[in-house]
């Protein structure tokens, strides 16, 4: 296994929109969502927008094949099985929820790629109906980061990653992503590491406007085929980097072995005679 972590955003980075705007906008639920926009959080807006589609008779399979419908581009699905076949531990950090990407993962043949999704929680309930929950329970208490929204910050998840993955010895992260709440993470990335933030998008901004505030070194990239390329550059760079160091290593630890002087106590033993 490479020591290469690749964490991916969900929205604007993995699919070409946001899942919540796309299926509200398709369900023809929009004026509706502009309408209580102002009045709640977005993660408490999402749950309060699936009970009011399913109260005009929309069905768990409706919703289900809108996200089906979701843009992909074909060039990102590539990178992300070249990523996993090279070897990469791939993650998804993501403000959606968990029925929006796994039904959209599972479509695409793309679920067994990644180790571990973290995202709002989102399953049907007992009645056939969709309900969406905030991965942070932001009403108890809050986590304590200015930088995030309250249900979600992103930058602890990446902390509790960073933490976890130290066990398999000092691993490389390369993170993705476009919107506000992925510079929290971005901050959390060290030398070494790297962020792909998409170009002309909030994260993207926020880089540019104080690029010293970043230790990683940043690749930006617009589309999913570009996407795709600069990504198996850094991991094929990535690994090069690394096998070069361990050979580095091993020279030199060949060359202080080959070359170590013997102490009067390291004298090679003295023959023993052999009877006739």
């Amino acid at each position: 296994m490479a020591g290469i972590v690749v964490v991916f955003d969900f929205d604007k980075t993995i699919i070409d929109c946001d899942s919540d705007n796309w299926v509200v906008d398709d369900l023809g639920a929009t004026d509706l969502f502009n309408e209580l926009l102002p009045t709640m959080p977005w993660n408490s807006l999402m749950d309060r927008m699936m009970e009011e589609l399913h109260s005009q008779g929309r069905t768990i399979e409706e919703i289900a094949d809108s996200l089906k419908r979701a843009p992909l581009h074909p060039q990102i699905i590539t990178a992300i099985k070249s990523a996993y076949s090279l070897g990469c531990d791939l993650r998804i950090v993501s403000d959606a929820n968990l029925f929006f990407i796994e039904t959209i993962l599972k479509h695409h043949g793309l679920m067994d790629y990644f180790s571990e999704i973290n995202t709002n929680p989102g399953f049907v309930d007992e009645e056939g109906k969709l309900r969406i929950f905030p991965y942070h329970d932001f009403k108890t208490a809050s986590h304590g980061c200015d930088l995030c929204p309250p249900n979600m910050c992103k930058g602890l998840i990446i902390e509790r990653i960073q933490s976890s993955v130290l066990k398999d010895g000092k691993k490389r992260f390369i993170y993705l992503g476009d919107g506000k709440g992925d510079y929290c993470p971005s901050l959390k990335l060290g030398d070494g590491d790297y962020v792909m933030p998409r170009k002309n998008l909030p994260l993207w901004e926020l880089i540019s406007s104080n690029p010293l505030l970043i230790k990683a070194e940043v690749h930006e990239w617009s589309y999913g085929e570009e996407l795709g390329r600069v990504l198996i550059h850094l991991i094929n760079k990535t690994q090069i980097e690394e096998s070069t160091t361990s050979a580095a290593q091993l020279i030199s630890a060949d060359c202080k072995f080959q070359t170590m002087p013997l102490s009067s106590h390291d004298a090679l033993p003295r023959t023993l005679p052999v009877p006739h």
